[in-house]
């Protein structure tokens, strides 16, 4: 059988980089299989997958050498135009994919581009909606979903032409289990269709019943390959030697089951909500929010898409003004203004929160504690970036620049929203044990996560959010 990509001794160098970045790729996948793609954050994951829809060296320029072959396309001589009919994208970041405000536009996008009938466009859009379970999120705002909502827009637009190729990069990465379950039901039901799919994840557990083989990326090669069947037999001790996330999720689940239980509404914490009912005057996202925040405690707070859990982040950390109700720190109500002062939010999307023009730059603009710089950005394995600008760095790298900035800040609340949804094992880990040492000096730490491994092992209690 003629393969359907093929990588022959590819190397890619970015614009204005020393070295290339990718390095001797040679790699090959068939019609209708499924290959996942893992490895450490930074590792080139995602580089090489801008190769594969075209976007390298296209777009993003850079030097290629070798021969990369999308179906028919060759990187570098195709125009990007020619890989849209035939590859379907979903990258790390929604947001970054996003052309309209509303989310059935969104979908009509790509068909209106080929220049389809307005009736047929209209039935494509509900037979999509029906087929991939998103009816009720047409007619949306897209900037009122949650990023998890946004992922499943942008997995479902990028089905809209019907690709014979699926470029899937941390699709499940803000996603909870429900909707990773749809995730998972879905590409299944796209493989039966003979669609060749590459993943490239992180998360391992959620793919395991469909994907044929894994590649392993180090240092951009690929440093190791195993069939299913060969894979399956990786114990998770093994797989977190290797760097990478766990198979077996069920003790982790059984942890965060107990976890849940030991926060209750009647224990006093520094942090407190009384009556709170947030969101915006026209779209009430959660009412009577009665909650309690300890301070040397690592809480993470959980539950669906949607639930209103960064709108909760937002209105404790005076960024967004609550509709009624009251905050309270040490039993006194609070104002947003003098939340702002008290707090430092790690959002979603870090791209927002990047200003300076070096990574070391970054961390500091703000810093309340400087002496702890070189710990920090060495435990988070950033010493190798402190002089690039932040934005040249792939996104779990971003997380980590974000993180280090939240630790050095000094404040009193800081709340992490999905931290570590672009991070491997050992980053999540390293993370992990930066939040121990943070829970020792009485600031008030939340954790806003669909990261299962990450809540077991690391939060002291857990609160589940309900719509």
């Amino acid at each position: 059988m003629k393969s359907i990509i093929k990588s022959e001794q590819v190397s890619f160098q970015y614009l204005h980089s020393k070295a290339p970045f990718l390095k001797d790729i040679n790699f090959e996948v068939y019609p209708g299989e499924c290959v996942l793609i893992c490895g450490a954050s930074g590792s080139g994951k995602t580089s090489f997958s801008r190769l594969l829809n075209g976007i390298s060296p296209n777009y993003i320029e850079g030097n290629l050498s070798g021969n990369m072959h999308t179906a028919n396309l060759n990187a570098g001589e195709a125009d990007i135009e020619e890989y849209l009919p035939i590859v379907g994208s979903v990258f790390q970041n929604p947001k970054t994919q996003h052309f309209t405000v509303d989310t059935t536009s969104e979908l009509a996008f790509p068909l209106e581009n080929i220049g389809m009938e307005l009736d047929d466009i209209r039935q494509q859009i509900q037979n999509k909606a029906v087929s991939f379970q998103i009816s009720h999120l047409l007619e949306r705002n897209i900037f009122k979903l949650s990023g998890g909502e946004k992922q499943q827009i942008a997995f479902v637009s990028a089905n809209m032409l019907e690709p014979s190729i699926l470029v899937l990069d941390e699709v499940t990465s803000n996603l909870d289990q429900e909707a990773i379950n749809r995730i998972s039901k879905m590409v299944k039901n796209l493989k039966k269709k003979n669609i060749t799919i590459i993943l490239f994840e992180h998360r391992l557990s959620w793919a395991k019943d469909f994907v044929d083989r894994y590649i392993l990326f180090e240092e951009g090669k690929i440093k190791n390959e195993w069939s299913a069947s060969e894979f399956n037999k990786i114990t998770n001790d093994e797989l977190h030697y290797l760097g990478l996330r766990s198979m077996n999720l069920s003790p982790y689940r059984e942890d965060i089951q107990e976890k849940t239980n030991l926060l209750t509404s009647r224990e006093k914490g520094m942090l407190q909500t009384k009556d709170l009912e947030i969101g915006y005057p026209s779209h009430k996202v959660l009412s009577r929010v009665n909650l309690n925040f300890q301070s040397n405690k690592i809480i993470g707070l959980m539950g669906e898409n949607g639930t209103g859990k960064s709108t909760l982040a937002n209105t404790l950390t005076g960024l967004q003004a609550p509709i009624s109700g009251e905050i309270l720190w040490q039993g006194k109500k609070m104002s947003p203004k003098q939340l702002i002062k008290k707090s430092f939010l790690v959002m979603q999307d870090m791209n927002y929160q990047l200003f300076s023009d070096s990574v070391e730059n970054e961390i500091l603009l703000g810093s309340k504690h400087p002496e702890y710089l070189e710990e920090v950005i060495e435990t988070l394995n950033l010493s190798p970036y402190r002089k690039r600008h932040p934005m040249s760095l792939s996104e779990g790298q971003k997380q980590r620049v974000a993180i280090a900035s939240a630790i050095l800040s000094g404040k009193e609340l800081i709340i992490f929203d999905e931290p570590t949804s672009g991070l491997d094992y050992l980053h999540m880990e390293r993370f992990g044990q930066l939040l121990e040492r943070l829970k020792t000096t009485k600031r008030v730490i939340v954790i806003i996560t669909h990261d299962e491994e990450l809540a077991a092992k690391w939060c002291d209690s857990i609160i589940h959010l309900k719509k």
